[in-house]
């Protein structure tokens, strides 16, 4: 048997960070804003001959594999070449051999939450080849704990609601637990105005949100405020995007922006304002960094008949243009 299954990335357009348990519980009417888009992550199951219980690693994009007599020597082991492989299989604990490949379509470091949707990819995959009947959800939170367990800080769940459901959506961050709510807005209408480049692989992928997450438990009076502005932005983007007010939503990108970049001084780099700088003085209505910064993706927000010289101007910038559409669908599992 052979199961396929990809799942989209994101951008994020506004209140990220807040997804973070416990922050969002600070900020009332806490949301994150953001949208699946069609640069995928990939993952291929294989089983096994009756009687042979190898386990095999494999990720293409990062040309690493490992091998295991069985599924019971991958769990007693101490160390990991794929740790985020291993740690999501022991969730589903396949009873028979397999061979597990991955490979994904975002560049390394890119902040549109790949290894997120590489993690509900290989769940989808290894939840049909258990049998195990989990739901998305399921997927997600199973996803959010084992990046907990590989990266050892605390993992928020707005990355992987769109690998799951696809769209764009508000992941709304009350008291409980979250819930995702689609957004009414023309899916059509937004990916023709968005722009999407890569940067460079930041020099400490994934450590700014850790930074924030620990000035703002620590009590830093300057954070707490960035992100109680910051959160009121995505409320305020929500409606404006529902209301199809693109000027607005650029404004209020622009503000969010701005906010983020107060957190710390290693949010954004030379090269990504002199993109965003650049992009605006060609016609795109604002500009910010996906995921965490230092590196990684910025995504642009345009009016329509600004894409090619926008375009231009991020390529001669630095930016390496990342051609994507938004994704309808969410995850896609296939067996044959």
């Amino acid at each position: 048997m052979r199961i396929e299954s990809k799942a989209p990335t994101r951008v994020d357009l506004a209140g990220g960070t807040l997804d973070i348990w416990p922050l969002y519980l600070f900020h009332p009417g806490a949301l994150t804003i953001n949208a699946a888009i069609t640069r995928y992550a990939s993952c291929v199951i294989e089983t096994h001959a009756v009687g042979d219980r190898k386990v095999r690693l494999i990720s293409r994009d990062t040309h690493r594999e490992e091998s295991f007599s069985s599924f019971e020597a991958m769990v007693k082991a101490k160390r990991y070449k794929l740790p985020l492989l291993a740690e999501i299989a022991k969730f589903f604990r396949p009873e028979n051999g397999f061979t597990l490949t991955t490979d994904s379509e975002a560049p390394a470091g890119a902040g549109i939450g790949g290894s997120s949707a590489m993690a509900v990819a290989i769940c989808a995959a290894l939840d049909r080849f258990t049998s195990a009947g989990k739901s998305k959800v399921d997927w997600i939170h199973i996803s959010r704990d084992a990046e907990g367990i590989v990266i050892k800080v605390p993992t928020g769940t707005q990355d992987h609601y769109p690998p799951a459901f696809g769209g764009a959506a508000a992941i709304e961050l009350p008291p409980g637990g979250e819930r995702r709510v689609e957004l009414r807005v023309d899916i059509h209408e937004l990916e023709k105005r968005i722009v999407l480049c890569y940067t460079g692989k930041p020099r400490q992928s994934g450590i700014n949100n850790w930074e924030v997450f620990k000035a703002h438990i620590d009590g830093k009076k300057k954070v707490i405020g960035n992100l109680e502005e910051i959160s009121e932005v995505a409320q305020a983007m929500r409606g404006a995007l529902e209301k199809a007010d693109w000027r607005e939503t650029g404004r209020l990108m622009r503000e969010e922006w701005t906010f983020r970049k107060r957190n710390l001084p290693t949010i954004s780099t030379r090269t990504i304002d002199r993109i965003i700088e650049n992009a605006r003085k060609k016609g795109a209505l604002s500009g910010k960094v996906c995921g965490a910064g230092g590196g990684g993706c910025v995504v642009l927000l345009i009016e329509p008949d600004a894409r090619e010289s926008v375009e231009n101007a991020v390529a001669a910038a630095g930016g390496q243009l990342l051609p994507m559409r938004i994704d309808r669908s969410g995850v896609q599992v296939n067996v044959t």
